[in-house]
């Protein structure tokens, strides 16, 4: 007959079966969501743009709630500012969708003035939530191009976050961001790099798209941008005193956790295709000689 477990013997399993729970948790959740989320991708158009209409309202509450001193009027002028540019966006007016937008912002910011609340929080929020909805729905215009440029950005992102993770756990090395994000370290910004990097030379190549090497330094330049985008979140969570944005997804936390990076790279892949100057915005982050 085996021995009873002792009292301090027994809480490491306690731990041992949270983190179990947890993990099948996440599992589940992914499972269920991922699904919905990649196959309204897939489809794009207003199936797309419902799928990002509730992600602006999500995202818009969390994102009020790590910022200091923003009224529920303003978390309703947010969200519906949000939703008005993912309207304009997906009729074909993105550039509208903007114009709309910064007066929703400069409204919002003399609102903040005339109450003496922080100019700091519209400022943040209004160009961080709307910006990357409108660039989500720009890059993914057209049917061929557009999404195989929403997978891409999708898979480079991933990419970058779980090579990030291997490399910062395999050779760890200095920080690098230690008083934003403790656990970000600059072998695994290039670990994430490189994930990137070989995620836009297999689409590339896939989908013969011109130079594997091109893309692959656009994709490494964008897994730069997302690991930006997960510190600046992790900054405003630490800011807030919370460790999640939100409880929306089970076992994951909120919405902002999980799309920290994307939000930037969407931004960033806009930009790209914005400067590059070819002939529609997926092809314009997608092709290079």
């Amino acid at each position: 007959m085996t021995d009873a477990p002792s009292p301090a013997e027994a809480p490491p399993a306690k731990a041992s079966g949270v983190k179990s729970a947890e993990l099948r948790t996440r599992i589940i959740s992914a499972l269920v969501l991922a699904p919905v989320a990649l196959g309204l991708t897939w489809l794009g158009g207003w199936p797309f743009a419902a799928l990002l209409a509730v992600a602006a309202v999500l995202m818009a509450w969390e994102l009020a709630a790590l910022l200091p001193d923003i009224s529920m009027t303003m978390r309703i002028m947010l969200a519906g500012f949000a939703l008005i540019a993912i309207g304009l966006t997906a009729i074909g007016g993105p550039f509208v969708a903007l114009l709309v937008s910064l007066a929703g912002l400069t409204f919002a910011i003399t609102i903040s003035i005339l109450t003496s609340a922080p100019v700091s929080s519209p400022a943040i929020a209004f160009p961080y939530l709307i910006l990357p909805l409108v660039s989500l729905l720009w890059l993914r215009e057209g049917d061929d191009y557009g999404r195989i440029a929403l997978f891409w950005l999708l898979f480079t992102v991933w990419a970058t976050d779980t090579f990030a993770y291997f490399a910062g756990r395999g050779f760890g090395g200095p920080k690098l961001a230690p008083r934003l994000s403790p656990n970000k370290t600059w072998a695994g910004l290039i670990g994430g790099m490189a994930g990137a990097a070989l995620v836009g030379a297999i689409t590339a190549i896939w989908f013969s798209l011109g130079s594997a090497l091109g893309l692959a330094f656009v994709s490494a330049v964008i897994a730069v941008v997302a690991q930006a985008g997960d510190i600046f979140e992790s900054a405003l969570k630490r800011r807030a005193g919370v460790k999640d944005s939100g409880k929306v997804i089970p076992g994951h936390g909120g919405i902002l956790d999980r799309v920290d990076g994307l939000v930037t790279a969407a931004v960033g892949a806009a930009i790209i295709s914005t400067l590059h100057g070819v002939t529609g915005p997926a092809t314009g982050v997608l092709l290079w000689p």
